[in-house]
């Protein structure tokens, strides 16, 4: 079976929970818009109200929304402004969509300004209250939830709430068993990062914040991507990038190698380490950039560059503390820890019982669009590197069943979810798009032949977007099972990724790169007519999790679209599965899930997890919180999720085992278990 390239049309669909690089706090030097910032504000307005879904338009309806929402994205916690800052800002809280259309974002950089003046006044204080000393045995709490709360009228009513937040963070350090003197210098540190951060913001990185502000106020899932963050995201879609190979990480105002990449071009080269300190980057030619007290996104931006090209850094070695100058070649950086990943495991000295299980973990439904045009050979695919781990699985000896995780998997690129779920079905509808003016697309796999085995696809309340259209075709066609928390995430909606600028649209006439605009254009539908929108697709078997108690599914977001079906497409449902085999499975689980020691933990997390949710306090009193500490130590109910890239593509922990359990199940009563080859 071959894989043939989709058209541009669907290469161009964008779905997905993506979390745009715009959470950082921003910066006073920069306090006044450009006039590039005025004219890319103009433009966003137009395209919001022409090409989004329910073509809404920039209005007085949108003006409070779009207030209250930039707002809390600076200060949700109200840590810094005080009630006189808000009404004085609010002011303004009816005009801005009229500033808007005018390109004038003056506000958001007004609004920044006061916003870093009282970061540097609460920091201030901050750094007098770690030193002074704390009484831990004192009854006293500290509000934990911010919904309800009034703005500080006063700055002692501020000062209070920062006495209460500085002493829980002394003595969360001190439930750790760390020296006072340590934690004192901890907090310092982390203090003088949080001013560092904002004052070293780019006035790009305001405008994006204010315009995402804007189209949050829309649907949850449209925003604005400067280039800097437009740019994060095709790397991330591409797996792939050019410069040397190496994780860095910011602390204390310097610059860390956090990890090498295997054969990348520093892992090539071999001198440079974990641990090493960068304090300069100059290119090929022309003198160093000093970086310290540089934030690290622009470091990153100084050490990235064309392939082939070559950049030096002045390092401090972490053992000798010896300065060094290390010259390196970019090259092409393969980011294979976010790239499909398989093994076979033998189920026998696992959870004893004789079964070869195929298992798959993807990450996200990636795809280099530009190589796919361009109709390179290699150009990175889900769809590919998940038929490469098949075939590869046929070359062992076969299995009996396959397991596909798509747990965390938040989505990516449309034509991605066709062709996988195409590797499995043997042609037909995939999904349904309702377009402009409610005309329906379905859009179908035309490649002929799939893979038969048994198929057990784990989702959970963060699997969102292409893995739900994956997992509700699998589930419609009757092809396999969908296992995990009670449903999926819920979102239903498809975004375009359109150019701001670039001449892409004719009366705009714009040469520049103006970042993106990723706009909800489209909803979709699985075959059976059903909507993702909100309510996800649901497990057939569910296992527990604290990860389904928690408020994170579509459901909880503001201004997510409605939930709604259309007609069925026409498909012909297989036999893999039916409510006979659905309710044996859940039952066999559900007696094992009952016996487990592990699962009975889970649940009592669940609880407890559910009964402190109720709470919008916790004590100060250092004896009170940490019996509390010592009763709750979570036993980790969510194993499911391995940080170790390095690591087994499914760890050992009784929610994976269980899942193995099912799989065997199902194996075994499709009657599909083959005897393979040792």
């Amino acid at each position: 079976m071959k894989l043939t390239r989709p058209s541009r049309a669907a290469s161009t669909l964008v779905l997905g929970v993506f979390l745009l690089v715009a959470t950082t706090i921003f910066a006073q030097q920069l306090a006044k818009p450009t006039e590039e910032a005025a004219h890319t504000a103009r433009v966003i307005c137009t395209m919001v109200g022409k090409y989004h879904i329910n073509h809404s338009e920039v209005d007085d309806s949108i003006s409070p929304k779009l207030f209250d929402r930039f707002i809390d994205l600076l200060d949700p916690q109200k840590l810094y402004f005080l009630a006189a800052d808000i009404e004085e800002f609010k002011a303004q809280r009816m005009q801005l969509d009229d500033q808007l259309k005018k390109g004038d974002v003056n506000f958001a950089y007004d609004v920044f300004s006061r916003y870093t003046d009282r970061v540097r006044e609460r920091v201030e204080h901050a750094q007098r209250l770690v030193d002074l000393p704390h009484d831990f045995t004192v009854e006293e709490e500290m509000v934990t939830e911010s919904k309800g709360l009034a703005w500080s009228k006063s700055t002692d009513e501020l000062n209070e709430r920062w006495r209460k937040r500085v002493k829980f963070e002394v003595l969360t350090f001190r439930l750790d068993d760390k020296e006072m003197e340590e934690a004192r210098d901890r907090l310092h540190k982390r203090y003088r990062s949080i001013l560092r951060s904002i004052e070293e913001t780019e006035s790009s990185e305001i405008l994006e914040m204010y315009l995402s502000s804007l189209t949050h106020c829309f649907d949850p899932h449209s925003s604005y991507m400067s280039p800097e963050t437009l740019e994060e995201f095709r790397i991330q879609m591409k797996l792939s990038l050019d410069g040397i190979g190496a994780a860095l990480r910011s602390e204390d105002g310097y610059t860390f190698v956090a990890s090498v990449v295997k054969g990348g071009a520093a892992d090539k080269d071999g001198r440079l380490e974990v641990g090493d300190k960068i304090i300069g980057v100059g290119q090929e030619t022309g003198d160093f950039e000093d970086i310290v007290e540089m934030k690290l996104s622009k470091v990153v931006r100084l050490i990235r560059g064309t392939r082939g090209s070559k950049v030096r850094l002045q390092c401090v070695k972490e053992d000798s503390s010896e300065m060094v100058t290390y010259e390196l070649t970019r090259q092409k950086i393969e980011l294979q820890e976010s790239a499909v990943k398989g093994e076979i495991i033998n189920t026998k000295d696992r959870i004893g019982r004789d079964a070869r299980i195929g298992v798959i973990n993807i990450p996200s439904f990636y795809r280099d669009f530009s190589g796919a045009e361009q109709g390179l050979e290699d150009f990175k695919s889900t769809a590919r590197d998940l038929q490469k781990v098949l075939l590869d699985f046929k070359k062992q000896g076969g299995v009996d069943a396959i397991v596909v995780d798509l747990r965390y998997n938040g989505g990516g690129a449309l034509s991605e979810a066709i062709e996988v779920t195409g590797l499995f079905i043997d042609e037909g509808p995939v999904v349904q798009v309702k377009e402009t003016g409610s005309k329906v697309k379905t859009l179908i796999d035309e490649i002929p032949g799939a893979f038969n085995e048994p198929l057990v696809v784990v989702c959970n309340r963060l699997s969102a977007s292409a893995s739900e259209i994956f997992a509700g075709a699998i589930k419609d066609y009757r092809r396999g099972i969908v296992v995990g928390d009670k449903t999926t995430h819920g979102k239903g909606t498809v975004q375009n990724v359109m150019p701001v600028g670039l001449n892409m649209f004719s009366f705009f006439n714009d040469r520049k790169d103006r970042g993106a605009l990723k706009l909800t254009i489209n909803q979709f539908y699985r075959v059976n007519g059903d909507s993702t929108q909100n309510l996800g697709v649901t497990s057939d078997v569910v296992l527990p999790s604290l990860l389904d108690n928690m408020e994170i599914g579509e459901s909880s977001l503001e201004n997510a679209l409605a939930f709604d079906r259309i007609a069925a497409s026409d498909f012909n449902m297989l036999a893999y599965v039916n409510g006979e085999v659905i309710d044996k499975l859940a039952k066999s689980s559900g007696e094992r899930v009952a016996a487990s020691k592990d699962f009975k933990g889970i649940q009592a997390d669940i609880q407890k997890y559910l009964d402190r949710k109720k709470r919008m306090t916790v004590s100060l009193n250092e004896a009170k919180l940490r019996k509390e500490r010592e009763d709750d130590k979570k036993k980790d109910d969510d194993k499911d999720k391995d940080d170790d890239k390095e690591g087994p593509v499914l760890p050992v922990t009784a929610y994976n085992d269980e899942l193995l359990n099912i799989a065997v199940d199902y194996a075994e009563l499709v009657g599909s278990r083959k005897t393979a080859k040792r």
